[in-house]
């Protein structure tokens, strides 16, 4: 007779506890308070069904990368578990079109892809629009990556000065996406140069804390979370050591960001 007691191994949930036995292992190394370490499942372009499974091993916080997809995914999830949608905190963590920002105001809790002054004046203007305000990050290309999206270090100081004077926004930190490598150890410098950024900005008091008193480092996915954790993250973008490899639309490409 099958024994079912225990989850495979090749299961969301049993990778999502997986996951956060390393990060646990990585604060432990580093000196860390596991606490001060958000998980956030990136579940772009998974189905529904599998959002709900990383919800029942114990994930509430998720990342996607294109905005139909996100608000179609909770307006799903609405309509047959209003309890989990409830219990689930969304976050906008790719490339973000100005012409799709009022969708996310007020469905996210926070918006990690800040790339411009012109997309953070455009989120301004949505949220006061609803009387609301947004929670951000300014998104920095810690690497000067041609191929990717980001203010340069260099310009980053300017931009959270010109979102300091929004009164609708929120700027809680950076967030970075390191170079694709075998070696983890690779990104440790950019991670630690992102640290310094923010410790930087939030000395001159533009950046405001996060819930843990901290600025918001969002950084490290799934080939480098652990290296970022030791260098300060206070949010790890992780989704395919979660719900496995993904297969991208033609006209989508892929996009390793997770």
């Amino acid at each position: 007779m099958e024994n079912n007691r225990f989850p495979s191994p090749d299961c969301i949930g049993a990778r999502f506890q997986l996951v956060q036995d390393r990060i646990r292992a990585a604060c432990e190394r580093s000196g860390r308070n596991p606490e001060h370490v958000q998980l956030i499942a990136v579940s772009k372009t998974k189905p529904l069904s599998a959002v709900q499974e990383a919800w029942e091993a114990g994930a509430r916080c998720f990342g996607e990368n294109y905005v139909q997809e996100l608000t179609q995914k909770q307006a799903n999830l609405l309509q047959i578990s209003p309890s989990q949608a409830a219990d689930m905190e969304w976050h906008m963590i790719g490339h973000l079109q100005r012409n799709k920002v009022r969708s996310l105001i007020g469905a996210v809790a926070m918006i990690h892809s800040v790339d411009t002054v012109s997309l953070a004046a455009q989120i301004e203007k949505e949220a006061a629009k609803q009387e609301s305000t947004m929670n951000i990050l300014l998104e920095v290309n810690i690497a000067e990556e041609p191929s990717k999206w980001g203010f340069s270090a260099a310009d980053v100081f300017s931009a959270a000065e010109a979102v300091s004077h929004m009164s609708h926004l929120r700027l809680r930190g950076l967030m970075t996406s390191a170079p694709l490598t075998q070696d983890p150890e690779t990104n440790r410098p950019y991670f630690r140069r992102l640290n310094l950024l923010a410790q930087a900005l939030f000395t001159r008091g533009l950046i405001l804390p996060g819930e843990n008193g901290f600025p918001v480092l969002s950084m490290g996915m799934s080939g480098d979370f652990e290296v970022a954790i030791e260098e300060g993250a206070t949010m790890v973008r992780v989704g395919s050591s979660i719900f496995g490899e993904r297969t991208y639309a033609p006209d989508r490409g892929h996009d390793p960001s997770v």
